[in-house]
């Protein structure tokens, strides 16, 4: 199971559960395996996060991909507020903000406000950093 794709320590306590082995069994393995570092929550967490944000996702989206990917809410929050510090959540906001102003070009300005707002959403950016991008990109 560990050679198909990196999985959080949830995550591959519920598939191996589901495959019929005993729940003390497998807490014990996945323990095993964390002190061998071949599960690393945080490890995992934050290759989650670069999948994420190289897909132009905001920090609600990808909190929700965590959730998804089984990572416990505490090591979410931890990598979720350094990625948070490092700025890449507004950087994906900007590069989509790029992308759709050159795409969006010629189009009336109503069109192109709904549009980008509306792309923004649905990547869970924040409402004031989309607010940011479109008067600096849009607007100028």
């Amino acid at each position: 199971m560990l050679d198909y794709s990196a999985r959080s320590s949830d995550d591959l306590k519920n598939r191996l559960i589901n495959k019929g082995y005993k729940e003390n069994i497998v807490e014990s393995v996945i323990i095993r395996l964390e002190e061998l570092h071949l599960v690393d929550d945080e490890q995992y967490a934050r290759s989650v996060i670069r999948s994420c944000v190289s897909r132009l996702l905001g920090e609600r989206a990808t909190r929700i991909e965590l959730q998804k990917k089984g990572v416990s809410s505490t090591v979410a929050c931890s990598t979720l507020q350094e990625a948070r510090e490092d700025g890449v959540f507004e950087e994906a906001a900007w590069e989509l903000g790029r992308k759709l102003s050159l795409k969006l070009k010629s189009l009336d300005d109503n069109v192109k406000r709904r549009r980008f707002f509306s792309a923004g959403a649905r990547k869970g950016h924040d409402l004031n950093t989309l607010n940011e991008v479109y008067y600096a990109l849009f607007k100028s």
